[in-house]
């Protein structure tokens, strides 16, 4: 089922990011919901069994916290793409047992991936950076990163790795040319490049985002320690 983005409530620039939770177990919910609730930055907007309950309640979420497994049988990667058709983020949580769809998971658009078995804390400090569409660099993201045989690293220039590296890790491109030494076109004309022998290997890395998480995965750049 597809269905168009939906239009947003008016929203000022402070306002709570407005978090849903999708998973077909209750208890996940009351145990989230709380903490979620309790920080002023954030909404708890719902929570619903499936993404077609999602879709038909029309809930206006910023931030979906997705199960990876729901007993629809449906597939985490079609579940994500849905939820982005609404306009939304998305969070995976996970028991980790599955791990082909982990790494289904991981290859879909998400902001990364949080174990139902983490610290209470934990798990909160996650949904509130995905809320703010921080990316979600976790163990177990990189653990499946690391054993994925179809992610191939990208073949770059020593030139290009320095760019992707500052760039990707928050400099902008006037300050990547003035710490390498050279003119920001140069530094734009390597980021072009950069995207382009990602997109050519079917790993898009269009955003700064994506080029931060496509620079972890080739170990270009360092992976925190844990989400």
């Amino acid at each position: 089922m597809t269905v168009a983005a939906q239009a947003r409530p008016s929203e000022g620039p402070t306002a709570p990011r407005r978090v849903v939770l999708v998973d077909d177990h209750a208890l996940v919910a009351m145990a989230i919901s709380p903490a979620i609730e309790a920080d002023p930055e954030l909404h708890y907007a719902g929570h619903v069994h499936d993404v077609t309950e999602l879709e038909r309640r029309l809930l206006s979420p910023d931030l979906v916290v997705l199960d990876l497994m729901l007993r629809d049988a449906s597939h985490p990667a079609d579940n994500v793409a849905r939820i982005r058709a609404l306009g939304a983020e998305v969070l995976i949580l996970t028991s980790g047992d599955n791990r082909y769809l982990v790494r289904e998971a991981l290859r879909a658009p998400t902001l990364g991936i949080v174990r139902k078995s983490a610290k209470p804390a934990d798990i909160i400090s996650a949904i509130r950076a995905a809320a703010f569409r921080q990316d979600i660099v976790s163990t177990e993201w990189a653990m499946t990163v690391d054993t994925d045989p179809e992610i191939r690293s990208a073949a770059l220039t020593d030139r290009e790795r320095e760019v992707l590296s500052l760039y990707a890790s928050g400099a902008g491109a006037k300050n990547v040319a003035h710490a390498l030494g050279i003119t920001e076109n140069t530094v734009n004309d390597h980021l072009k490049r950069i995207k382009s022998v990602y997109q050519r290997m079917g790993r898009p890395a269009n955003t700064k985002v994506e080029l931060y998480r496509r620079g972890m995965e080739d170990g270009f750049l360092p992976v925190p320690n844990s989400a």
